[in-house]
């Protein structure tokens, strides 16, 4: 025998305050991956994306985490899960006091009690790459740029006149 569910309408969902301005994509990012983020156990995304602030450069290379879990009601006393290449998981294991300390420091409280470690693959980090140096303005640009009055617009449009000239770096894949 099934029982039939009554439907009851739904309160209408009160629509977001548009701001009529475009916004930029860093600024939306933690909106949307917030929900992921929290579904794989990260309470903040910053943990993931400043992982080589609170742990090092070298052994960011070397890990990365995963998941933090939480006693059931808790947002403290969590399991911090990394996934560690190969041969540097022993190396982690003899400092992971030090790996809590810090991210607890990170957090502001004792965020994570123990850590747990799983052999994996890291992604490699991109190295950010130097910026060329800009090339002068050319001249045939730089006299139609004098007649400007605006300081602020003048320094603008030079700059944009110097990235058009400054060759650009090949992106690597």
């Amino acid at each position: 025998m099934r029982r039939r569910m009554s439907k009851r309408p739904r309160a209408p969902q009160p629509e977001p305050v548009r701001q009529n301005r475009a916004r930029q994509v860093a600024e939306l990012l933690p909106a949307v991956g917030a929900a992921a983020f929290r579904k794989f156990g990260f309470v903040q995304s910053s943990i993931v994306t400043r992982w080589p602030e609170i742990v090092g450069e070298k052994l960011a290379r070397a890990s990365c985490p995963e998941s933090i879990r939480f006693p059931q009601g808790k947002k403290q006393d969590g399991v911090l899960t990394l996934t560690v290449r190969g041969a540097h998981a022993a190396m982690l294991s003899h400092i992971t006091p030090e790996i809590i300390e810090r991210v607890n420091r990170f957090f502001g409280y004792t965020a994570v009690a123990r850590v747990s470690i799983r052999q994996g693959d890291v992604a490699p980090r991109a190295v950010p790459r130097p910026r060329p140096e800009p090339q002068p303005v050319p001249a045939e640009l730089g006299q139609s740029l004098r007649t400007i009055g605006d300081p602020e617009l003048k320094a603008v449009l030079e700059a944009l006149a110097a990235g058009v000239v400054t060759p650009r770096l090949p992106t690597v894949r």
